[in-house]
């Protein structure tokens, strides 16, 4: 994963959007698409956003949203106007800077033009006003995602593109920012999100808000929100607070969230280092998408998950959200990761050894379907292939370790993060990390088994 599947929706979403202002073309406009291969219009050029504060009132029983998103961004070079990706409900106004902007839509693309051009280099501040009813992305081949009502509430699952579904964003996997989310729901729903609760809810009337801070960088697409009635658990990990809810109404055991949590969290860190960000947790609700996500510090979980889940998903806070790929063709950094990571916890929790699961997988004849997509490069219909990315992921890094050595391999799993945390790698950086820590031209091991369609030779 980022993301773990075990079955993806078949229907696709129309949206239907209404241009609300032309715009002129400019020389000095930012560019839409922030260049990725697999979701071209996704993401931006021309600005750096810091920050995002995400004002969100919600109403569960009509599943009615009102909404202000403030952004606070850096122009990279003078910008007459610059886009956001967007495609969630009717918007009010914008303004940037206090002052108000024009504005356009067209498809997933908000273009917003201010009043005055903004130089380079220059902190900005855009603010967009926003309501009506959210709706998910239903897409053909990677499934249901980003804002998803359930029967008492709402959870917002983003990967890969699914945040613009419900708030204005600059959806490029290298520009991390840091997230506030204010959430106002009636009395009794609880809201929760990434990162660590700001003091108590504020109860007004027949109102709640609670407010969350997420103070290390994320990617877009690891962003959460979680609403509607749960079992809320506080507990600690050492000095790391361990936040779980649990839908009541869910089948299974309930209490097993937060304990599997905590025995994932500390085996993980004796293994890949100190956990990276300020608290853990997880979410379990009743999603009806048949996988779970590992938003940046509180997983979710669609029904209870059974331990190897749980330790899939807190791997990924190391792997994938910690350090996040350039682009999506290099997706199996996280999921490759993650499933090592399964393996690695049965091989020393009484299970099978990671190389017997390897000779298991590795037994598939030549000629099977197995071998037939790029691990690093699978095609933006396969990013969650569970044989491609998943499986063979994990075979690349046993394949890593035999030839590495024990020593250098679990150095380059702590080195890894240390190296690139909060930041965003490539394969190509892996492979350098790797010769540096092995002092070995490792280029013919990860071009058989990355970027080939043919079965590689047993390491």
């Amino acid at each position: 994963m980022t993301k773990r599947r075990w079955g993806t929706a078949a229907t696709s979403l129309a949206c239907a959007l209404m241009l609300v202002a032309a715009v002129p073309a400019s020389a000095s406009d930012s560019s839409a698409g922030a260049g990725d291969p697999y979701f071209p219009l996704a993401g931006n050029q021309g600005y750096d956003v810091e920050h995002y504060d995400l004002a969100l009132d919600f109403t569960p029983s009509s599943h009615y949203l009102a909404a202000q998103a403030t952004i606070s961004a850096r122009a990279e070079k003078e910008l007459a106007r610059f886009d956001l990706d967007y495609s969630g409900p009717a918007i009010d106004r914008v303004t940037v800077d206090g002052r108000p902007a024009a504005f356009a839509r067209d498809g997933q693309e908000l273009t917003v033009t201010p009043d005055r051009s903004l130089r380079r280099g220059k902190h900005f501040t855009v603010q967009v006003w926003y309501r009506g009813n959210p709706q998910p992305i239903d897409d053909p081949t990677l499934g249901i995602y980003g804002w998803i009502n359930t029967d008492d509430g709402a959870v917002a699952l983003n990967e890969p593109d699914g945040a613009r579904s419900w708030y204005p964003v600059n959806d490029d996997l290298n520009d991390k920012a840091t997230y506030t989310y204010r959430i106002t729901t009636p009395n009794g729903v609880a809201a929760l999100a990434n990162g660590e609760p700001q003091g108590k809810p504020d109860v007004r009337g027949d109102k709640t808000t609670a407010v969350w801070n997420m103070r290390k960088p994320m990617a877009s697409y690891l962003s959460m929100v979680a609403i509607g009635k749960f079992d809320v658990t506080s507990g600690r990990i050492g000095r790391l607070p361990n936040i779980t809810a649990v839908d009541p109404g869910s089948e299974g055991d309930t209490a097993s969230l937060a304990p599997d949590t905590a025995a994932a969290v500390r085996w993980e860190q004796d293994t890949f280092g100190k956990y990276p960000f300020d608290s853990v947790g997880g979410i379990v609700d009743r999603l009806g998408v048949d996988y779970a996500l590992e938003t940046q510090s509180r997983p979710v979980y669609d029904g209870v998950p059974d331990a190897a889940t749980v330790v899939h998903e807190i791997a990924h806070q190391w792997y994938g959200d910690a350090v996040t790929p350039k682009t999506w063709a290099d997706i199996w950094l996280n999921e490759g990761f993650a499933t090592y990571a399964e393996w690695l916890w049965d091989e020393q929790h009484g299970g099978p050894t990671v190389q017997s699961v390897f000779d298991e997988w590795y037994a598939k004849p030549a000629g099977d379907r197995f071998w037939k997509l790029k691990t690093a490069d699978p095609g933006r219909d396969e990013i969650f292939s569970y044989s491609a990315i998943y499986l063979r992921g994990g075979m690349t890094l046993q394949a890593l370790r035999v030839t590495m050595g024990d020593r250098d391999f679990f150095t380059l799993l702590r080195t890894w993060v240390d190296t690139y945390k909060y930041r965003n790698a490539d394969t190509g950086d892996l492979r350098a990390l790797a010769e540096k820590i092995s002092h070995k031209n490792l280029k013919p091991l990860f071009d058989a088994w990355l970027y080939s369609e043919e079965k590689p030779a047993r390491p």
